[in-house]
């Protein structure tokens, strides 16, 4: 099955999804994240969900990094179709942009190769830890700019298909994916 395949499958199995298995799974994946050996990081990046598709609910994931206080990082698509971070404070400004996606229109921004962590969007998986985005790359060309210790963490609703995903040269593969009831470790 090829990448675009797979973006249909489980762009459709998303969209099946009730709010409450939405919100079920994505609480069980935030509780899930306290086992990750990522808390001696400061800076974690932390897509904010598009919920017209359904994505995993990150909110539930902001207040374990408040908690742990760890610096919030948020992304910003620029003009070149670059992700840009900025840290999320109470200042910040947030506005939906054209794909819906909630972003900082203002804030201290943060160079990719001082982010540690990076929670990964994902439409699926597989065992290797190669993933399907929307298909605009915009993580790829991010995560090739982090250093090269930045831990990788997807966030999957769906557990790892066993296909295996057809990877490109540029495609850059997951250090963990954490779904409701496991974490894949690559």
């Amino acid at each position: 099955m090829n990448k675009e395949s797979l973006r249909i499958k489980y762009g459709q199995l998303r969209n099946e999804l009730n709010e409450e298995t939405l919100s079920t799974g994505s609480a069980s994946i935030a509780n899930q994240l306290r086992a990750l050996p990522i808390w001696g990081a400061t800076y974690f990046s932390v897509f904010l969900s598009i919920t017209q598709k359904k994505e995993i609910d990150t909110d539930y994931i902001l207040p374990i990094l408040h908690s742990q206080d760890k610096e919030i990082c948020v992304p910003k698509v620029a003009p070149n179709n670059e992700l840009r971070h900025f840290l999320l404070t109470d200042n910040s400004l947030l506005k939906a942009n054209k794909w819906g996606i909630p972003e900082p229109q203002n804030g201290l921004e943060v160079p990719p190769n001082m982010i540690e962590v990076v929670f990964v969007p994902l439409l699926a998986f597989d065992k290797a830890g190669h993933r399907v985005g929307y298909g605009k790359g915009f993580y790829d060309r991010f995560l090739i700019k982090c250093n090269s210790n930045t831990i990788k963490v997807g966030l999957s609703l769906f557990e790892a298909t066993e296909l295996l995903i057809p990877a490109e040269t540029s495609d850059i593969p997951l250090t963990y994916c954490v779904s409701p009831t496991k974490i894949y470790r690559f």
